[in-house]
């Protein structure tokens, strides 16, 4: 069953261009930031478990820092190599919290 959990704060949300790692629930998150959008993707790359919130944004997509793996934020498909994914969660911005759907 889905449930909304609280990620963090709008103020504590990365700024624009930015990603950052998040433990919600026992569920890693890495939250990003695209031209001011938030958007929310498992932490871990399939490749070697790198931890997503810890690289960075080129255009609409976070880089692992471990191997340079990219993943649409939209999405979680990978630019290279084709088939691998990384699992994308809703986000809502509710008053002064950010949002997250965990399955």
């Amino acid at each position: 069953m889905a449930r909304w959990v609280r990620v963090c704060g709008v103020a504590e949300a990365p700024q624009s261009g930015h990603a950052m790692e998040v433990d919600v629930a026992g569920v890693g998150i890495c939250l990003a930031n695209v031209n001011g959008e938030l958007s929310a993707l498992d932490n871990w790359c399939p490749h070697r478990r790198g931890p997503l919130g810890q690289g960075w944004v080129e255009g609409e997509a976070v880089v692992c820092p471990w191997h340079s793996w990219t993943f649409d934020v939209r999405t979680g498909v990978a630019e290279f190599p084709a088939h691998e994914r990384v699992a994308v969660f809703p986000v809502l911005v509710v008053g002064d919290d950010v949002l997250a759907e965990l399955k």
